[in-house]
């Protein structure tokens, strides 16, 4: 029959199967030669398919760990910064009191306006009442509200109870998309008193002047935030859920002013500058028995209430920060150089022509004087002669003896008081010094100095002998704080000798205007010139007039410094102001009178 079920008969079923495996089995023997009928079919096709393979699991592998291991942080951070608005909850600023516990800064709840722009159902509605509510301009807040984003400020450290009141007027005419959140703002129980010292805080919290600039890092404390969870184009979602980082307060200081004695000393020099035509005035009190500042202004003054009207010179003190020549003031200190080495006494005499060459020019007395006398030190200092002082420093001080007096005043070195922008003025040294240095430096002509400098070295002659650094800062954190002092200038036999010199211009000399009743004074006037703007000679008629004294004699606990700056006057047009102010802070701090 020839076949069956395609075989031949005699075949066996599966040969042809065997017989095409053997093949195959021979073509790899001979090198992988594919006869087998295709690609995929042989081992090197299975071997380029496996690769593949492997290549393709390895790139998603490798994008699953770059996507979940080495950049899930910061993947979770754009996906969270997409969801939700975080926003600065500011701490509240330590308290600054003075000397006596009175409130001088301090921080009270507010509440800061915002809006989403794209929730405002309402603009023209919503401008007016910010307007009516808040102050300034309708069309200002409609600009803010119409502007592009999800998030724009309406008004910083806006007042609690007008946001009261405007969230109720927002409800009542369904006007959406505005929010309030709590804040804080410096607020100044004593209006503009002290404004100088007590200095700015920003919006943002942030000290720009003053004692709120110097001790920011103690008083600011450290933000918190609130993370609140906004929908689709930044809405915030409203009765969701926030997550809040507490703000930690700042801490509390109390200062050495006295702000009775401040607002005397401020009122003062207001009235001093008016009266006597003067560019500005300036006002320094200190216990020169430690150096704590009782009171400090120079104008302008400062208004931290209202800074829209503030001029930039109010944003600093003058008695710290700007350089003037002292004038006569110096005179102390050269007296007491003279006696601390041993080459005068107050008794000391010389024969005081009307004018005493200095270097290539003549000095004479501010009075005018031309005829020849004989003078004392206690005179020279009473009188204020600068013929006679620059005879004693040229004839027996000498200049090395002098510089190293002047160095041991610190003069021409900052004070280190707690205060911003101090200067350390212009003074020379030994080997800067020609022939008139010696002659001019001792009447204070040729040295700018701060006064704060001259309030430490007259210090030193107050208390015996001792410098100490003039600060603000008591207590920080309910702890005292200690200054110690920073050098020695002469001995307190010197002191007790100068400070005696300095009566006698109070008794018969250029201070005699000085009016403290009960209260015996130690005074020194003082008519700096004053440079002109290129510093090629000075200023005809323009002067510093200023008067540094205190009291009482033995044992003094008060120190004031007053100075009037571009005035046509000598140091004796101080006196009133000197006398007011010493007399205020003599009784606010308790110093017994004399009798």
């Amino acid at each position: 029959m020839g076949r069956q079920n395609g075989f031949r008969r005699g075949d066996v079923p599966g040969a042809s199967y065997d017989e095409a495996r053997r093949e195959r089995e021979r073509g790899r023997s001979r090198g992988g030669e594919d006869l087998g009928g295709g690609p995929g079919r042989t081992d090197a096709g299975l071997m380029r398919l496996t690769v593949f393979v492997v290549v393709i699991v390895a790139v998603v592998v490798a994008r699953l760990l770059w996507l979940q291991v080495f950049t899930a942080g910061s993947l979770a951070r754009e996906a969270e910064a997409q969801r939700t608005n975080a926003v600065t909850l500011h701490a509240k600023r330590g308290t600054i009191y003075d000397r006596n516990g009175n409130v001088l800064a301090v921080s009270e709840e507010c509440q800061t306006v915002y809006a989403n722009p794209e929730e405002i159902n309402d603009p023209n509605g919503a401008a007016k009442l910010l307007a009516d509510e808040l102050g300034g301009d309708k069309d200002d807040y409609y600009k803010l509200l119409r502007a592009d984003g999800t998030f724009v400020y309406l008004r910083r450290q806006a007042d609690s109870d007008a946001c009261e009141k405007l969230r109720e007027e927002f409800n009542e005419q369904g006007i959406r998309g505005i929010y309030f959140l709590t804040d804080t703002r410096r607020v100044y129980p004593y209006g503009a008193l002290a404004g100088q010292v007590l200095g700015l805080v920003g919006v943002d919290g942030d000290g720009l002047s003053g004692l709120e600039l110097y001790y920011d890092d103690i008083l600011k404390g450290t933000d918190g935030q609130m993370i609140m969870e906004v929908g689709q184009g930044g809405t915030p979602i409203a009765g969701a859920a926030s997550e809040v980082t507490p703000a930690k307060d700042g801490t509390d200081i109390i200062i050495s002013l006295d702000i009775d004695i401040q607002g005397t000393a401020e009122e003062q020099i207001a009235a001093g500058v008016e009266q006597y035509g003067a560019d500005s005035g300036s006002v320094v009190v200190t216990n020169p028995q430690n150096g704590e500042i009782l009171a400090i202004c120079s104008t302008p003054l400062l208004d931290p209430t209202d800074t829209g009207s503030a001029e930039e010179a109010a944003l600093t003190l003058k008695p710290v920060t700007s350089s003037y020549e002292p004038g006569s003031i110096f005179k102390v200190l050269t007296a007491s150089i003279g006696i601390e080495n041993g080459l005068m006494t107050p008794d000391t005499t010389w024969v005081v022509p009307g004018k005493v060459k200095v270097g290539d020019s003549y000095v004479g007395d501010s009075d005018g004087r031309e005829a020849t006398v004989v003078y004392s030190l206690r005179d020279i200092i009473a009188y204020s002669s600068n013929a006679g002082i620059a005879m004693a420093a040229q004839d027996n001080i000498g200049a090395k003896r002098f510089a190293e007096g002047v160095a041991a005043y610190q003069i021409g070195q900052a004070t280190g008081i707690d205060y911003p922008g101090e200067g350390d003025g212009i003074v020379k040294t030994l080997d800067e010094y020609d022939g008139s240095t010696l002659g001019n430096m001792a009447f204070g002509q040729g040295v700018a100095v701060p006064m704060i400098q001259m309030v430490k070295a007259i210090g030193s002659i107050a208390n015996g002998g001792t410098l100490y650094t003039p600060h603000f800062l008591m207590v920080k954190g309910g702890k005292e704080v200690s200054w110690e002092a920073t050098g020695t200038t002469v001995s307190a036999d010197t002191c007790s000798a100068v400070a005696d010199m300095m009566h006698s211009v109070a008794e018969y000399g250029t201070g005699t205007d000085v009016e403290v009743d009960g209260y015996k004074v130690a005074v020194k006037t003082g008519t700096g010139e004053q440079v002109n703007e290129d510093g090629s000679g000075y200023l005809q008629g323009k002067f510093v007039s200023s008067m540094i004294g205190f009291a009482n004699v033995e044992d003094p606990e008060v120190l004031v410094y007053v100075g009037l700056n571009g005035t046509g006057y000598h140091g004796s047009a101080a006196g009133g102001m000197f006398s007011a102010i010493m007399s205020e802070a003599l009784s606010d701090t308790g110093v017994a009178p004399v009798g």
